[in-house]
């Protein structure tokens, strides 16, 4: 599958994003899809996921409360709607995928990328 997210910009401290990731391929449905982030300086880390089924969520801590994963399989989109943002949460957002359940929420664990959008919160 391929991903293509968009929605990234500069916000001010208190404001709010939503992501897409916008996904080809007749089997999106199929697929556990996240959302990671990488910082300048820092590794990728992870941010939400939600399993094939929409059974399931999961988020960081840094994030629970303010961030809530979707996804709209008829449109193979997937979005993090990002609430209350923080200075700490400016990095390169990037959508994940991995057919059925992956091994981990961890980044090995995701086969599929997009290209990554940028977010920036100013203070």
């Amino acid at each position: 599958v391929q991903l293509v997210e968009s929605g990234g910009g500069l916000v001010q401290a208190g404001g709010s994003l939503r992501l897409s990731c916008a996904a080809s391929g007749r089997t999106f449905s199929m697929y556990t899809t996240g959302w990671f982030r990488q910082a300048p300086g820092k590794e990728r880390e992870f941010v939400a996921v939600m399993t094939w089924n929409g059974a399931n969520t999961y988020y960081a801590d840094s994030v629970k409360d303010r961030f809530t994963i979707s996804r709209d399989n008829a449109k193979r989109t997937v979005y993090l709607q990002m609430n209350s943002l923080k200075p700490e949460d400016t990095a390169v957002y990037y959508c994940a995928a991995q057919v059925g359940y992956p091994g981990s929420y961890a980044a090995r664990d995701f086969s599929s990328w997009g290209q990554g959008t940028q977010v920036t919160v100013s203070s």
